[in-house]
């Protein structure tokens, strides 16, 4: 993944029964941070096997044409789409939960957000009890109430669980790239079993420029619900600098002979 604990340091608060993970970025390893995250990048927008494929046939040119069409181009679009992949990196290398499919490989179009939630996390636990993790992904350079809230909406919302929607995505992505058995618990939960609270855990991850604390201490404090809690700031004090130096790496990197 990203290997995030190699360039940010951690610290993890308790906030009520939840629990608050500030990750900064040491800024004397910056640059192995964004080599490190750049050389994850790729394979969130095209799947190896298919990059294999295109390499085999057409050579490394048409390869890096091929992901460079894929990479978005605007400003905003970067940042939203660099935050679900470190936040994808946060789950994998952290929390013990698998994240079933790259979302970014099914965009509709490189610049369009996507639908659904942004992390939906899966786990199955020493007695095989299926667990879930919900996740909303912020990306800002300056992070404001107003985002936090919206990000707490969303995982409100269908009270709670993860959306359908987001659900039959991820079963049926896993089912076409041949991981049926994660599928039918997918399926399972969506069609037949209703996800219960207690198999249930939220993440709220920001990445931003600003130290998102004090804010996602204050939201998980004002938090009434019954479902587990992670916050997660992630703080690269050079936000914009570091998200475009990430993407110039990639397109560097594809372009070398």
């Amino acid at each position: 993944m990203a290997d995030i604990k190699t360039w940010c340091g951690d610290t993890r608060t308790k906030v009520k029964t939840h629990q608050l993970v500030y990750l900064e970025a040491d800024a004397a390893k910056l640059a192995h941070a964004v080599t490190s995250v750049a050389a994850v990048v790729p394979s969130h927008y095209a799947a190896p096997d298919r990059v294999a494929d295109i390499l085999q046939r057409l050579g490394k040119p048409a390869v890096a044409e091929y992901v460079r069409t894929k990479l978005p181009e605007g400003a905003r679009s970067r940042s939203g789409d660099l935050g679900e992949i470190l936040a994808t990196s946060f789950v994998t290398d952290y929390t013990g939960y698998k994240v079933g499919v790259f979302k970014l490989r099914w965009a509709d179009h490189r610049e369009m957000a996507m639908r659904g939630d942004d992390i939906l996390g899966i786990r199955l636990d020493t007695k095989l009890t299926v667990k879930f993790l919900k996740g909303e992904v912020k990306s800002r350079a300056t992070l404001g109430s107003a985002t936090i809230d919206e990000a707490r909406a969303a995982l409100n919302a269908t009270h709670g669980r993860p959306t359908p929607h987001a659900l039959a995505f991820v079963a049926d992505r896993l089912f076409e790239t041949g991981d049926t058995a994660l599928a039918a618990v997918v399926d399972q939960y969506q069609l037949q079993t209703r996800i219960k609270l207690d198999q249930l855990s939220h993440l709220l991850f920001t990445f931003t420029g600003s130290n998102p604390s004090k804010l996602l201490t204050a939201n998980l404090n004002a938090y009434t619900g019954k479902v587990h809690q992670v916050a997660v700031g992630l703080r690269v004090s050079t936000h914009q600098a570091f998200i475009k130096q990430v993407f110039e790496k990639v397109i560097g990197d594809g372009n070398k002979p």
